[in-house]
């Protein structure tokens, strides 16, 4: 159930991949604009991830999750019906706070049935069904230009309300009715978790300026719509292989390799985004990014979970710092890495992501390993 409700979020949220050449066309939007809109979902889990967390603690996480997917249900029926670029942004806003409550809500309850021992391979199997999301997004975004976005986003609400339903058959665990704000200070004080915020918000910061400056990039030198879809779906495919193997070896192995591995292969990575000059060698090197950027999230969210339980914060909580890490960066580099672009070149801001990849990899292997995830 958590599977599905995951895949069906992350396919609506990268629907909007092929589809900003096509709003960029219809609604005449220069780079910063399409970097807004691409980075509204992220601003809304942004917004969402802490009150998320609260409502699951306080209410339950069953009531929780049918109160994300009703906000994406209304988003979608708005996307779907959308005349002006602001409806789309506050639409694509209200999803993000949907996601920040269907995700939070649903990890937690997941969670709290994985083994300790399996719990990065377990968040790394979720975020898998959450990559084929990813794998249909640009399908589904690329039928909307194809067809008609009416037709698609009212398809996608459909899918809300069913999986709503869904819920209601699961037993759920109760609420812990955990909602102190101090309770947080212990968690954020644990290197454990700072160090899963940190590597969470980084692989978000290269995805999200990615998913903006590539989209647009591909465009411009001639790609169609079908063509930007396939390069993100084809993307998708590897880190949907990737994630859980990736957390099969943190387990196993420690999150440190996994960790270093994609960090010093993403240094050199991002910068060779900038160069292309023709379609086909950028299309194959946003397929490979689209998989090796997302290597650091199965360890990170086992990171962040097992230090939220040893500061005994409550699950739900500790998903909504995963949210609001990733979210952060999405919307650093979604907005502000277009923004940026915009002012200068795609350079600028992919060597910036280049310098922040070595800093960190520098930094993670100078570490003495006591920073580890449960075992």
């Amino acid at each position: 159930m958590v599977a599905a409700i995951v895949l069906v979020d992350t396919m609506f949220y990268a629907a909007i991949s092929p589809l900003l050449p096509y709003y960029a066309h219809h609604f005449h939007l220069a780079k910063s604009q399409a970097g807004v809109l691409a980075a509204a979902y992220a601003a809304g889990t942004l917004i969402g991830s802490i009150p998320a967390g609260w409502l699951a603690a306080r209410l339950g996480v069953r009531a929780t999750i049918i109160t994300g997917l009703g906000l994406m249900v209304a988003s979608s029926l708005v996307l779907a019906f959308a005349t002006s670029v602001a409806l789309l942004d506050g639409a694509r806003f209200v999803q993000g706070v949907g996601g920040a409550a269907s995700w939070a809500a649903g990890m937690a309850w997941l969670i709290v049935r994985a083994p300790d021992n399996r719990r990065a391979e377990v968040i790394g199997v979720t975020l898998a069904a959450a990559i084929a999301g990813a794998l249909l997004g640009p399908v589904v975004g690329t039928a909307a230009t194809q067809t008609s976005p009416k037709l698609v986003f009212s398809v996608v609400a459909a899918l809300g309300l069913g999986l709503l339903l869904w819920t209601l058959t699961e037993r759920a665990p109760p609420a812990t009715k955990d909602t102190r704000p101090q309770a947080f200070a212990p968690a954020l004080r644990d290197r454990r978790v700072i160090t899963g915020m940190w590597l969470t918000m980084l692989a978000a910061l290269l995805y999200g300026t990615l998913s903006v400056l590539a989209p647009l990039r591909l465009s411009h030198l001639g790609a169609s719509n079908v063509t930007v879809g396939l390069a993100f779906l084809a993307g998708a495919a590897v880190a949907g292989l990737s994630s859980p193997l990736v957390g099969r070896v943190s387990d196993r192995r420690g999150w440190r390799l996994p960790v270093l591995a994609g960090l010093w292969l993403s240094t050199v990575w991002v910068v060779l985004l900038a160069l292309p000059r023709t379609v086909a060698p950028l299309f194959g090197l946003v397929v490979v990014a689209d998989g090796l950027f997302g290597v650091s999230y199965p360890p990170a969210g086992a990171l962040i979970s097992g230090g939220a339980e040893s500061a005994g914060l409550d699950q739900a909580y500790g998903f909504g710092l995963f949210n609001m890490a990733w979210a952060g960066g999405q919307v650093i580099g979604g907005a502000g890495g277009a923004g940026l672009a915009q002012a200068t070149a795609d350079a600028i801001p992919y060597s910036l992501l280049g310098a922040l990849c070595l800093i960190t990899a520098v930094t993670v292997a100078r570490q003495r390993p006591a920073v580890r995830a449960p075992s």
